[in-house]
């Protein structure tokens, strides 16, 4: 049987990872494509390196190939939702920092994500500046 584009054999050695110019990339999944549009602008005016995803597939195929430091991640989209992206990320590039995003403020959505090793959580709408302060302490770390 074929692995899957995103089993943990098809993602690089994080040993071998080399970041943005900047040794920050940063990475967005969400199936909204104006919140997408929003971010992207939004973490471009501070420099960050960004790649933009609207599909969890996607994004996971494209990490297997160019890790990125830092995932924001929408916790409800169709297909898989952002926790199981999280497992998968956590498994195999466990050095991503990932901060959720959610429009969805569900308390016990919110502790799953953060006991299973989420960096931050935020609700939607949030303050940029919130979500900016989060992304810096995640680069930094």
């Amino acid at each position: 049987m074929p692995t899957a584009p995103y089993s943990s054999k098809a993602f690089a050695d994080p040993a071998s990872v080399k970041w943005g110019s900047n040794g920050a990339s940063i990475c967005v999944l969400d199936d909204d494509l104006s919140m997408l549009k929003a971010l992207d602008r939004l973490l471009k005016s501070e420099g960050f390196s960004v790649e933009k995803f609207s599909q969890p597939a996607a994004f996971l195929s494209s990490i297997a190939q160019a890790p990125c430091r830092v995932a924001i991640l929408d916790v409800w989209m169709p297909d898989m939702n952002g926790l199981e992206v999280q497992s998968i990320l956590r498994k195999d590039l466990p050095e991503t920092r990932i901060i959720f995003i959610s429009g969805r403020d569900d308390p016990s959505v919110r502790r799953a994500a953060l006991d299973a090793g989420a960096f931050g959580f935020l609700s939607k709408p949030f303050d940029d500046e919130a979500l900016l302060q989060l992304v810096r302490e995640a680069v930094a770390r």
